[in-house]
């Protein structure tokens, strides 16, 4: 005579359990990916405020130059000479047609 294995029944409480572990498993997965998701969007954030930040900087370095220059009086002479027209006492400006398709 063979011995005949034993079907194992789920009594309800072991269902409920497993529905239960299966239900928790699975929020717990649904809050590990939402974290994972909202952490590629602050690194995202942080490389283009890090972009930002350099292209600030750069800015900044140019104005602090451009400032330093102004502050030179023969920079500035020589800036609104060039730029708007101004001439010195006894000075005469001419103003000479560009050339066109020449």
């Amino acid at each position: 005579m063979a011995k005949q294995k034993k079907a194992r029944k789920l009594t309800p409480f072991t269902k409920i359990l497993c529905l239960v572990l299966i239900i928790f498993s699975g929020f717990l997965i649904y809050s590990s990916m939402k974290e994972v998701m909202t952490t590629l969007q602050l690194r995202k954030d942080v490389a283009l405020a890090q972009a930002e930040l350099e292209k600030v900087k750069d800015e900044n370095q140019y104005l602090v130059s451009k400032k330093e220059k102004l502050l030179d009086p023969d920079y500035v002479e020589s800036y609104a000479r060039s730029n708007y027209m101004f001439s010195k006492d006894g000075e005469t400006i001419f103003y000479l047609p560009e050339n066109q398709g020449k």
